[in-house]
């Protein structure tokens, strides 16, 4: 195969290659999402995986081995491996139990750690390549790999950055060597980015919250934990070792955008990385000082840099995504929401239909990157919103901790201040507005919906929670600890707040008309929950409309989300003013063929 290829990600940080001219990536594959190589010395790619449901999850190992996790619709699944140059396929792990990804971490030499999770807790196991794991422990709470020593001797486990125990540091038998706090410093966080790969070193890489910024931090079993301010950055960050030098490549999530650096612990010295302005949406150091990047801005779709020129796979269509893009940021009591705005090609004095596309998470944010439904959108004609509300990364700690009204309602205060802030800009149509989400995202339009009824016109809310109690009991580990951060509690130890900020709370008072899209394996937004709330829409005569898909939360397969898209924008066609006619009192657009885009 020679290509072109619409790159996804990057490989995992987990594991490396020490062969600079070999490369693992996930592409397009007939609207799947694939795992292929790519050999730079040859200039050769060959497609590793063909499964029916895409795969996501890949890494390459010192030794040349290609790895992957191969999962069923249920997304649970196990570890796969195979050599760069092809050959069987094996399973990594075999006999390792099925469940959900945690993370994967192989030695040079082929000494495998892997953590795999289903719906009661996490398994931690330890292996060799391709032979029996053993187990090393189990847990009920949010587990993750963070990564495991060259010498195979300690295996670190990352928890909920806040935890008492953010980080464990344990011996293969499961002895527990260390405990790195997450809480009890003047911030709150502390987030593992994993060990050196250099030979003979046993130093575990961390970020840290020091209250009011973050900094990169070491634990040694010698040293303990040790941070360093002298290294300090305003917004949020992630870390990765460079493989030969004890030097840390941080990428800066700031105001939507990315910044990397490159941090040498030894001297102290601090220097950026020179991009082009948008988003890095993975990064990679090499030996001997070059980094691999994977880049894109709301216009561009991703695309992979080498600063060195080492040839890289061909890139994909290069679309360009039409309008115009820009920043806004709109004041309020609380500080200034920070918007990116994508306008269409103008087709009368009028302003556009617009569509607010919410992030999930919350701690996440909405980045100057290509985003399909963002290409759609706006090509179609609408005016598309996306707002970094309180709760949101790349803002700093205080802004990610934000949530003074409660949550949901905090997010939904700045949607409607921003909301506000456009219309009477002259920006976007006051009459003729939509929210569309995912996942978090989809929870806030339902409660933004039913708690601020009038300000929208229509909603999408696709894998939403639109009942707090019912999705707490039923989801995952991790989510459920998360819940207990939100709300300072379980739904029995503080069901008020729990009420206060779910949407069946407000079914009732919903106004405009309502697309609700949910999975029917969703391990994470359960389906049951979702039909709790369908039923208050029911109850209360609201229309609505309920597409179900037969698939996780997370799906790799495009045709799903072309169905999703195409059946979104139908949704929008009929209720809100058709963009090529134009808005109530705009003018159509002249005769003659079609309006610029």
């Amino acid at each position: 195969m020679t290509g072109p290829y619409q790159v996804f990600v990057a490989a995992l940080p987990d594991v490396c290659s020490a062969d600079p001219l070999r490369m693992v990536f996930t592409a397009d594959s007939g609207g799947r999402c694939e795992v292929f190589t790519w050999d730079a010395a040859a200039r050769r790619t060959r497609q590793v995986t063909d499964s029916s449901g895409g795969t996501a999850h890949c890494a390459i190992d010192a030794d040349g081995y290609v790895w992957w996790f191969e999962e069923d619709a249920t997304e649970r699944g196990r570890w796969w491996f195979q050599h760069f140059d092809g050959g069987p396929r094996l399973p990594g792990l075999p006999g390792a139990p099925a469940g959900q990804p945690r993370g994967l971490a192989v030695t040079a030499g082929g000494v495998v750690a892997a953590a795999v999770a289903d719906r009661r807790e996490t398994v931690v196991l330890v292996g060799r390549r391709g032979r029996a794991p053993r187990e090393v422990l189990r847990t009920s709470g949010p587990c993750r790999l963070g990564g495991i020593t060259p010498d195979g001797t300690l295996i670190a486990l990352a928890s909920s950055a806040d935890d008492a125990a953010a980080v464990e540091v344990v011996t293969p038998d499961g002895r527990a060597v260390a405990t790195l706090p997450g809480v009890g410093r003047p911030g709150t966080g502390l987030w593992c980015q994993g060990f050196s790969p250099r030979a003979g070193r046993r130093e575990l890489l961390l970020v840290q919250d020091l209250g009011d910024c973050y900094a990169p931090a070491t634990w040694t079993p010698q040293e303990g934990l040790r941070s360093h301010r002298w290294c300090t950055f305003d917004t949020e960050i992630s870390a990765r070792w460079c493989p030969d030098t004890r030097e840390v490549l941080v990428r800066q999530d700031r105001h939507g955008r990315s910044l990397l650096h490159r941090v040498d612990l030894d001297t102290r010295r601090r220097t950026v990385v020179p991009t082009p302005a948008g988003s890095v949406l993975d990064a990679a150091p090499r030996a001997g000082g070059a980094v691999d990047y994977l880049w894109t801005d709301t216009a561009h779709p991703p695309v992979l840099h080498a600063m060195d020129g080492i040839a890289l796979p061909p890139p994909g269509p290069r679309a360009v995504v039409p309008g115009r893009h820009t920043d806004l940021w709109t004041p309020t009591d609380s500080g200034r929401v920070h918007t990116l705005l994508s306008l269409p090609e103008p087709a009368g004095s009028a302003p556009s239909p617009a569509v607010f596309l919410v992030h999930g998470g919350p701690a996440d944010h909405d980045r100057d990157a290509y985003d399909a439904t963002v290409h759609s959108l706006v090509a179609s004609g609408y005016a598309v919103v996306r707002v970094n509300y309180r709760g949101s990364t790349g803002y700093g700690p205080h802004w990610r901790r934000a949530f003074p009204a409660g949550v949901g309602h905090t997010q939904v205060d700045d949607l409607a201040a921003v909301r506000g802030d456009l219309v009477s800009r002259g920006l976007v149509a006051g009459t003729a507005s939509a929210l569309w989400g995912v996942s978090w995202g989809a929870y806030l339009v339902l409660l933004a919906l039913g708690s601020r009824p009038g300000l929208w016109q229509a909603g999408i809310a696709v894998k939403p929670v639109g009942d707090w109690v019912a999705a707490h009991r039923a989801t995952t580990p991790a989510l459920r600890a998360l819940d207990v951060r939100l709300f300072g509690g379980t739904p029995d130890e503080v069901p008020d707040r729990y009420a206060s900020s779910s949407p069946v709370t407000y079914a009732a008072a919903v106004t405009a008309p309502l697309l609700v899209v949910g999975a029917t394996r969703d391990a994470k937004c359960p389906p049951g929950q979702i039909r709790s709330y369908l039923a208050a829409l029911a109850a209360a005569d609201v229309p609505h409309k309920a597409l179900w898909l037969d698939t996780g939360h997370d799906g790799y397969d495009g045709a799903s989300h072309v169905a999703v898209l195409r059946r979104s924008l139908r949704f929008l066609r009929d209720r809100l003013p058709d963009p090529a006619l134009g808005a109530p009192g705009r003018p159509p657009a002249p005769a003659g063929g079609p309006r610029s885009r």
